[in-house]
């Protein structure tokens, strides 16, 4: 029974990654913060399944306060290290601080960890590094430019494990996450909003005039290459993840609407700092390297959030 560590295991892809682990037969050891980004209710719900499984264990930890206790890393296999402080629009001002710490200090101690115990780590990073990028679809070789504080931490995390490579070996994976969605999906992210708009008549407020576009992966086709990830993936390698499904934000709106067959209530606000214009994945690479390929379009991928929002507001109510 293969046991991996999995940070960030409350979190939305973080739980729907360590269910799926837990279903191929894993024994997993998951350590979360439950921070204060979003409302612990939701994270504990995600994790509702797992806690329930003999395959499974919590640990309520701070990866970037204190070291992770040497019982959480005996006879792992590896490291899933999805934990971090999401969010570009909270990243500017004050709140940088809390970036440095849960995602650049906390990396730096998982690492070290993994490296120590000569461990392969699995790295959650994002489509943020590229910024607006010099070219579409995007490759990994595009110099990176990001225009946010949290993609300025998220490279960091790239640049602070490649350099933890070169001292002490550590055999690491980095995933360019492009835009992930699905059930679960926490509830600041867009799609969450305009899915709850829908579900309960509430208003919908969008960042600019709708016509951002975005690379949207489904949250099980992101768990899949994550997974693939450790076991296929050379050592120091780097991919993008990408559905395939660009799409503009207000195009999204539409087929909500009609998926749900009612219309929204929207309103357009300013454009947030740090939010790029256009995502697009190349994904050659992943392709080729691992055998991935995106399973789910965005037409799917919406109609089951949907259906998983719908349940869970008829169970709350």
């Amino acid at each position: 029974m293969p046991r991996y560590l999995v940070t960030g295991c409350a979190g939305f892809i973080g739980s729907t990654l360590t269910d799926a682990l837990l279903a191929d037969g894993c024994e997993i050891v998951g350590v979360d913060a439950f921070t204060e980004y979003y409302d612990r209710a939701a994270k504990d719900a995600a994790l509702a399944g797992a806690r329930d499984h003999p395959s499974f264990t919590l640990l309520e930890h701070d990866l970037a306060s204190d070291p992770i206790p040497d019982d959480a890393l005996e006879g792992l296999d590896g490291v899933f290290h999805l934990a971090a402080r999401p969010g570009v629009r909270a990243s500017w001002g004050a709140g940088f601080e809390a970036y440095v710490s849960d995602n650049i200090l906390a990396t730096h101690a998982v690492a070290d960890a993994a490296g120590a115990g000569g461990l392969r780590l699995v790295f959650a990073s994002s489509s943020s590094i590229y910024g607006n990028a010099l070219a579409y679809p995007t490759s990994e070789d595009t110099p990176p430019s990001p225009i946010s504080p949290y993609g300025v931490t998220k490279l960091a995390c790239e640049h602070l494990l490649a350099a933890h490579a070169r001292d002490s070996g550590l055999d690491h994976v980095a995933l360019r996450y492009f835009t992930v969605y699905g059930p679960r999906q926490r509830p600041d992210m867009a799609f969450s909003r305009i899915v709850a708009a829908l579900v309960t008549g509430g208003e919908f407020e969008i960042y600019g005039d709708g016509s951002q576009s975005r690379d949207f992966t489904f949250v099980a086709d992101a768990v899949a290459a994550t997974i693939a990830a450790m076991s296929e993936a050379p050592a120091g390698a780097t991919y993008n993840v990408g559905g395939g499904s660009e799409a503009a934000l207000r195009d999204v709106v539409a087929l909500v609407e009609e998926l749900g067959g009612r219309s929204l209530d929207v309103r357009y606000g300013e454009r947030a700092a740090g939010d790029v214009k256009r995502t697009l994945a190349d994904t050659a690479r992943v392709r080729s390297e691992l055998g991935w390929e995106p399973r789910t379009d965005l037409r799917a991928g919406l109609a089951a959030q949907l259906d998983a929002a719908g349940a869970l507001a008829s169970s709350a109510g």
